[in-house]
């Protein structure tokens, strides 16, 4: 049966990550870049003073609401949760052992765009949600494609299939790179460092994912903005001490990222064209596994937070790319080439290192082992448990809200069931499986909501161009809110 599930998956996953797909989900990233002129960089110091720096002193960013909404900080760090995952470390590890150094370029570019694809993402999801009969903010793909795109002069029909398919991948993703590839990771690791069977690891975090998942989104913001920013603290903290102390490497590891990514050597020692196409591919696939730029799934959780301006929610979405893979996976990257395990020359990774097969799953748990022994594997160990432990919490919204978009909100509990005890599954699932069945749903979302972000770009450009006038040049002009004429009139009073 997985032997047939395999063949199938390879199949499918040939064509949702072809170079066709490649080349769309680049292309809206550029074309929402030159739109908003470049928003990432000649807003940047606005959009940081909006988002990190509103931390420190807007109480409104990180105050508990009391109603169904999330505030703006939690909706981050659920967003935060569901993208800085096992992507970061196992991913990068992935897509370095197979494209090369030069794969990190290709993850950087593709998420300096992907800023822009998010932004624009959450901009829509903020400006088509609705609330549903229990009061909760639903917004995400499936609402702008049936609302945006679906109010399109003869695209009714096409916009409700997107919006169904949408949700169709997003409810299969979640039991994907939302559950199985991180309890894979989890179980393996802890296996590895701790001897812990992986069905005693399975059964574990199924308890005690169940205990927050089946409490609903305001528990599993409450968990995640307690536990993302310790996660990603302690980690940067451990990989930029390697960084400091393989300070000397910093000009050949990344002189080896550029020479790899434009094809000045070969991944892998094979054939330069073919190595350049290795670097191209791991390094988009692994970027959008790691920050979720053009899924369109963080939106069905910045959709439920507190705030009323589409665009501020929007400079979050730039803000979870920026940490996500400038900041996080770059130092997982500097970590792993600066340690001798890569040859910098070809590309090539070493099959062995003291005895031990070298994988993509043990590669960071070995750089830290050479400089804190013992220690380092439990450090790694732990933070892939915490890491991936919090992108299952965030994923569950997101398969929740994709069920009750599908099957209505009665359902919704009956998913989040399925998805603790599919928990137990991906504890023991092969690793190869778990993460291919992760890269074709993460296709399969992906073609829908990109056709809607790239129809409804005229919007995203209004709804900036309006907030820019306003907050930023002092016009008076009436906000766009809202598409929605009651929430428009609704969130005005808010901004009021």
């Amino acid at each position: 049966m997985l032997e047939i599930i395999t063949n199938v998956n390879n199949a499918v996953n040939n064509v949702v990550w072809g170079w066709p797909a490649l080349i769309l989900l680049a292309f809206v990233g550029v074309l929402m870049t030159c739109l908003t002129k470049c928003f990432q960089v000649s807003h940047f110091g606005h959009w940081v003073k909006m988002t990190v720096g509103a931390i420190f002193r807007d109480r409104s960013v990180v105050g508990h609401t009391k109603d169904k909404s999330i505030s703006q900080f939690q909706s981050l760090c659920t967003a935060l949760a569901a993208t800085v995952g096992t992507g970061n470390i196992v991913g990068v590890a992935g897509a370095i052992m197979v494209g090369g150094p030069g794969a990190v370029f290709w993850m950087w570019l593709i998420a300096f765009f992907g800023m822009m694809t998010n932004y624009s993402e959450n901009v829509l999801g903020i400006y088509y949600r609705r609330k549903n009969s229990k009061g909760e903010w639903s917004g995400g793909a499936m609402y702008y494609l049936r609302d945006g795109l679906g109010n399109k002069k003869g695209c009714r029909q096409i916009g409700m299939v997107l919006a169904v398919l949408f949700s169709a991948f997003c409810f299969l993703a979640s039991f994907g790179i939302g559950n199985m590839t991180q309890v894979n990771s989890i179980s393996g690791n802890m296996q590895a460092a701790f001897g812990v069977p992986t069905w005693v690891t399975g059964i574990v975090v199924l308890v005690v994912g169940g205990l927050v998942i089946v409490g609903g989104l305001k528990r599993i913001a409450s968990v995640t903005e307690k536990i993302v920013p310790f996660m990603v603290a302690l980690y940067m903290l451990g990989s930029i001490f390697i960084l400091i102390t393989n300070i000397s490497m910093f000009g050949a590891v990344f002189g080896a990222i550029f020479k790899g990514a434009f094809a000045l050597q070969a991944a892998g020692g094979g054939i330069v064209g073919y190595g350049v196409k290795l670097a191209i591919e791991q390094g988009m696939k692994r970027g959008v596994f790691s920050n979720e730029a053009g899924l369109g799934s963080s939106v069905m959780v910045h959709s439920n937070s507190n705030v009323s301006e589409p665009v501020r929610q929007g400079m979050w979405g730039i803000f979870e790319v920026f940490a996500d893979t400038i900041l996080v996976c770059t130092l997982t990257a500097f970590s792993i080439l600066s340690s001798g395990l890569i040859d910098l020359e070809t590309g090539e990774a070493l099959a062995v290192y003291n005895g031990i097969e070298l994988t993509k799953a043990n590669v960071m748990s070995t750089v830290f082992s050479m400089h804190f022994g013992k220690l380092g594997a439990w450090f790694v160990a732990i933070a892939v448990m915490l890491f991936a432990f919090s992108t299952v919490l965030g994923w569950s919204h997101y398969g929740t809200k994709a069920c009750e978009f599908l099957f209505g909100e009665k359902f919704t509990i009956v998913y989040r069931v399925i998805f603790v005890l599919a928990i137990f599954g991906g504890a023991v699932m092969g690793d190869n499986l778990a993460w291919d069945l992760a890269d074709t749903f993460n296709g399969l979302m992906m073609l829908p909501n990109l056709v809607g972000v790239l129809v409804l770009s005229p919007q995203v450009y209004q709804i900036t161009k309006n907030y820019v006038n306003r907050v930023l040049k002092g016009r008076d002009e009436k906000p766009m809110l809202s598409a929605i004429p009651e929430v428009q009139r609704e969130q005005e009073k808010s901004i009021a």
